[in-house]
């Protein structure tokens, strides 16, 4: 307990530490928010891992995933890299940085209203986002107060308000620079302890051949007639395992805390950079903890048993790790879901105040009213999380699917669109948001499907439909769609050496 301890304590100096530091670098909304646009290539690819990746995937996700598919839940880690990282930063990167540059644009809900000419648009975006973004932050609470209960025997009550405070101190401090600063260190801290796990958790079963082996002879209850399916390649759901993979790999595209990364790149050398960066990183924290969580079989009976799936990963760890390893992996998920907390506090009050609250109530608000308001809406939407986090009832991945699959399903296809097509509509948007928002929620309360295929689903099909509804509705205006994307483009002069010719041919080229 002492070691565990005095980890913590040397953690969380650190984390208010830099809170302190980067306060000083913080002058102005734009610092506060995007931290100038002056972020480099480790620090922003650090900042996309860490916010991609929390306690939910390493608790909640891991553990009910790895129970259901076995280590074809691998795939998943593999997705989240070469879609949800690799793909992403190829095809948004440069292009998100250029147009939002261009146009000025700090937020998704700024962007959305510039590109489309609607404040309407981004009046609602920005609701979505702040409403949506509350289940997700609760869920990752929800992720790291079960492990602190299992390592510290702590109600996990008092781990989730200790963590909403700290979460609270070093953003509402330091903003995006803090955010970014802390990021790197809890990646790092996310790397050595992914590793160190793996090799626990083998380890604890006579090694990796043991382990698949053992994991090999268990029945599946979904596909009875298939020998070996926790073990083999694409496990007992092949079409369920897809549908998690698209959440969780495509819906980074839509999401507005993912997306913000790339508003705040510093140059061309840092998107080269950051995709590599950012591609390995996801490798290692998400393939590491899919597979880590495909053997929990192996350690538990059956889920209810440890009071649900989100209790498999917790109690695995648990009997198997001794107290300096635990105290690794209590890091691990502390610094997974703080850099993920901070990122999302950022993004819901950031967009809320100025999206919303600015161009509605406070047209004339200052810089520094703005900063403050941002500043209180932080410790608002870290309140309502933690409310919505201490309901026992709530399954982590249930809360994070309906916030992916809400705000992926009515974002992604405006923001692709917005940034490669010119023909698109706010009619489209508009339907995008009904589409994504109403198969989410319909089916989380009707149960037409499971929360994660929803998900996926509610991302695919605006993105049938809203070309067809652009196409089908009036064109945007032209001026508008020229400078969106004017950006892309610079006007260059060039001087030539004139050339004399003879006056008929001087007469024919002026004809």
């Amino acid at each position: 307990m002492v070691v565990k301890v005095a980890l913590l304590v040397v953690f969380f100096a650190i984390m208010i530490g830099i809170g302190m530091y980067a306060r000083k670098r913080v002058q102005t909304v734009g610092d506060f928010v995007l931290g100038g646009r002056d972020v480099g290539p480790w620090l922003t690819a650090f900042a996309y891992g860490t916010s991609y990746f929390s306690g939910v995937v390493f608790i909640g996700y891991a553990g009910q995933f790895g129970w259901a598919y076995g280590v074809s839940a691998t795939w998943i880690g593999i997705g989240n890299a070469l879609i949800g990282s690799l793909l992403a930063w190829v095809l948004l990167g440069r292009r998100t940085r250029i147009m939002t540059r261009h146009m000025k644009a700090s937020t998704m809900p700024e962007f959305f209203r510039k590109r489309y000419d609607s404040k309407a648009i981004m009046v609602v975006a920005s609701l979505i986002i702040f409403i949506f973004l509350v289940p997700y932050s609760a869920s990752v609470y929800k992720g790291l107060s079960q492990l602190f209960a299992e390592a510290f025997h702590v109600n996990y009550i008092y781990c989730i308000w200790g963590m909403a405070i700290l979460t609270a101190v070093y953003v509402v401090l330091g903003g995006y620079v803090a955010t970014s600063i802390n990021d790197f260190v809890q990646g790092l801290i996310m790397l050595v302890g992914i590793v160190a796990v793996i090799f626990a958790v083998l380890n604890g079963q006579g090694g990796f051949t043991e382990a698949i082996h053992k994991l090999s002879q268990i029945p599946a209850e979904s596909a009875p007639t298939l020998n070996g399916a926790y073990a083999s390649f694409f496990g007992p759901d092949p079409m369920g395992l897809l549908g998690v993979v698209l959440l969780t790999s495509l819906g980074t595209w839509g999401l507005p805390q993912m997306v913000h990364k790339f508003y705040a790149i510093r140059d061309e050398r840092a998107i080269k950079t950051g995709t590599i960066i950012s591609t390995i990183f996801a490798l290692v924290v998400a393939g590491g903890s899919y597979f880590m969580g495909a053997f929990g079989r192996l350690y538990v009976d059956s889920p209810e048993s440890v009071g649900g799936f989100d209790g498999i990963v917790p109690t695995m760890l648990g009997g198997q790790l001794n107290d300096l390893l635990l105290g690794v992996v209590v890091l691990l998920v502390l610094s997974a879901s703080m850099s993920t907390l901070s990122s999302l506090v950022l993004t819901s009050s950031s967009t809320f105040t100025l999206d919303f609250v600015k161009d509605r109530f406070v047209k004339n608000m200052s810089d520094k009213g703005a900063m403050r308001m941002i500043r209180i809406m932080c410790v608002v939407f870290i309140l309502l999380s933690v409310v919505l986090a201490l309901n026992p009832g709530n399954l982590i991945t249930t809360l994070m699917s309906l916030s992916w699959g809400s705000l992926a399903g009515a974002f992604l296809a405006p923001f692709l669109y917005g940034l490669f097509w010119r023909r698109a509509t706010r009619a489209g948007v508009w339907t995008s948001f009904v589409i994504g928002l109403g198969i989410t929620i319909g089916s989380l309360i009707f149960g037409w499907m499971a929360p994660p295929s929803a998900g996926a689903v509610a991302m695919l099909v605006p993105l049938a439909v809203m070309p067809i509804v652009s196409l089908c509705t009036k064109a945007p205006d032209q001026k508008v769609v020229d400078d969106a994307f004017a950006g892309y483009d610079e006007v260059v002069t060039v001087r030539e050496k004139f050339v004399l010719i003879s006056d008929e041919e001087e007469a024919a080229q002026k004809k």
